[in-house]
């Protein structure tokens, strides 16, 4: 009975970590958005810094 259990129990986490891998096909691109609603961008701006302080 125990052996049944294990077995099931592997089935189970076989089927969960297929489903997540892509087994149902490969991946498709979303549907393009049309171009009056796409006004967005990407604005970075700031100040990095790389060395050793100085002062304690």
């Amino acid at each position: 009975m125990r052996n049944i259990v294990l077995i099931a129990a592997a089935i189970v986490v076989l089927i969960v970590v297929l489903t997540g891998c892509g087994v149902d096909g490969a991946p498709r691109r979303p549907a393009p958005e049309p171009a009056a609603q796409s006004q967005g961008g990407i604005t970075l701006s700031g100040d990095a810094r790389i060395g050793v302080s100085t002062e304690l």
